[in-house]
């Protein structure tokens, strides 16, 4: 092939490569500068995107105020950053005190009380925080934070030092909830004054009075304690107030209260008091009759094993000694689990042997609806009529019962539903037929070294009525008004008999006060002597 003239070709090449690299040189400089430009925008995104987001945000709700919650929880929200920031802080402040680097300790605290501003300013003023507010602390804080990080406090020695102060901080946690349920249960064990005053009054007149002994001699042999085609119920106390609400709330309820029968049994200090409170005050007709528990001669420690341990020394010394085994709760030391009259629910049938059927209420309830048509209820030949309590877990045998123990898990489901006690209608033929009261024996000195349960009167219930036990309706009683603040209204409406178990009852200062007016509009307030007392 014949070559071209090398004056023709040079000239061509030289042109054509300058042009291409002319046009390389020039697209690598837009290029350049449009990728400057582009990270410097993205960049601008990146750090302006909260704002502008939160801008519009404004804008679109100017007369909404701002939920300080939701914007702690915002993923774009400077206060959550902030609020990041300020623990990992406190976090580095506990390890430089530890290393001796008071000067960074002192920085960090410093900073973080001023994001702790920031953050209470924000919140006073219902306005997210802006950038120009966030950016400062932010970059300070987190220099702060990237300073002590190089101050040699490597993740290892920050992990082993802050699971340290986790220790102790639930080892105070500990310790302060065993004291607050102390001095809860001091609380409520103790005797309000106006109470106080007012059993002292009622006991001046049962002694000064002569004819309030010759009624209660008078009321004593009525026929109607013992008429079967009355309604009886019976209550276990020594708080006059408490009980008398219990009888007040009843008889205000029932269609037909002069066919009610009141039972009550309590101790030698309060006998008098009770009779001359009951005696002097009028229950629309009803009967109400007072017993002295003392007055029970049978009910002694060769025929109950349950009072041959309530007055032995060894209980005696548990429940009354803190210092022994420190390492049971408070909770089973209190001395009311000692106290006989919580312990007469088992022997009913023996207080009234000629009754056929009973209600038995406990003194910290309230009754809202008429009660007898309780006795119509068909218990399907059972001995106890109770309200089931198994909706949780936590109210099953397993719960209450120590299921290693061979004797209670050869004999008991541990599934089993838990029953309550405090509004419990009982037939008493079918309790002698089952000599209810000798099981109940049984397990009490089955229980004697406290391994089976711990305390209590419902654990021995539950093993003694097992097997009899007829579920009844919930809206009979309804329990965990002492306890519980968040009972749904509805239901407490519905119910039959409300309940305050728990440490948190009405008459006291420790209680919850948003069902207070729920068992204070049955105390008798116009009574002289708790007019008297009220100022106490």
């Amino acid at each position: 092939m014949r070559r071209r003239a090398a004056d023709y070709r040079r000239p061509v090449r030289r042109r054509l490569s300058c042009w291409i690299w002319s046009l390389l040189g020039i697209f690598s400089i837009v290029g350049f500068v449009l990728f400057v430009v582009h990270h410097h925008h993205d960049h601008e995104d990146l750090v302006e995107q909260p704002v502008s987001e939160r801008e519009s945000r404004n804008e679109q709700v100017v007369h909404e105020r701002m939920n300080l919650t939701q914007e702690m929880l915002s993923v774009n929200s400077y206060a959550r950053q902030i609020a990041e920031q300020t623990t990992l802080a406190k976090a580095y402040i506990i390890i430089a005190k530890e290393h001796n680097n008071l000067h960074l300790a002192w920085e960090l605290s410093t900073k973080i009380r001023s994001c702790q501003l920031l953050l209470s300013k924000a919140a006073m003023r219902d306005e997210p925080i802006s950038l120009d507010e966030a950016e400062p602390n932010i970059r300070s804080l987190s220099s702060l934070i990237l300073k002590a990080q190089d101050a040699h406090y490597d993740i290892a020695t920050t992990m082993m030092t802050m699971k340290s102060h986790i220790q102790a901080l639930e080892e105070r946690a500990n310790a302060a909830s065993v004291q607050s349920m102390m001095f809860g249960q001091l609380t409520a064990e103790s005797l309000p004054k106006n109470l106080h005053c007012l059993e002292m009054k009622l006991m001046a007149d049962w002694l000064t009075k002569k004819s309030l002994q010759d009624f209660a001699d008078e009321r004593r042999n009525s026929p109607r304690l013992v008429d079967n085609n009355l309604y009886h119920f019976c209550i276990f106390s020594d708080n006059l107030l408490a009980v008398s609400v219990v009888i007040n709330s009843t008889v205000a309820n029932a269609d037909h209260p002069k066919q009610l029968v009141f039972h009550i049994v309590t101790d030698s200090i309060h006998y008098g008091v009770m009779l001359a409170w009951f005696l002097n005050n009028d229950f629309k007709g009803s009967t109400v009759e007072v017993q002295n528990i003392d007055n029970f001669t049978w009910l002694n420690s060769s025929y109950s094993p349950a009072v041959k341990q309530l007055m032995s020394t060894d209980s005696r010394k548990y429940y009354f000694d803190g210092s022994q085994d420190t390492g049971v709760e408070p909770k089973f030391r209190n001395p009311k689990y000692i106290y006989l009259l919580n312990h007469l629910r088992f022997y009913i049938p023996e207080i009234y042997p000629q009754l056929e059927k009973i209600v038995f209420l406990d003194d910290d309830v309230v009754v809202q609806k008429d009660l007898t048509p309780l006795f119509s209820l068909d218990l399907h030949g059972n001995v106890n009529g109770a309200v089931e309590t198994c909706l949780e877990a936590f109210h099953r045998y397993y719960k209450y019962l120590n299921f290693s123990n061979p004797l209670i898990s050869s004999k008991f489901d541990p599934q089993a539903c838990g029953w309550a006690f405090g509004m419990n209608v009982f037939d008493l033929i079918a309790w002698r037929k089952a000599n209810v009261t000798a099981r109940y024996h049984y397990w009490i000195e089955q229980n004697a070294d406290r391994t089976i349960w711990k305390l209590g009167t419902l654990p021995p219930g539950l093993l003694a009525f097992y097997g009899m036990t007829e579920p009844l309706d919930r809206r009979w009683h309804v329990l965990g008004l002492g306890y519980d603040v968040n009972v749904d209204n509805r239901l407490i409406e519905s119910a039959a008999v409300i309940h305050f178990n728990g440490n948190m009852k009405p008459w006291l200062k420790l209680r919850i006060n948003r069902y207070r007016p729920l068992w204070e509009r049955y105390v008798n307030q116009t009574h002289p002597h708790l007019q008297d007392c009220a100022t106490h």
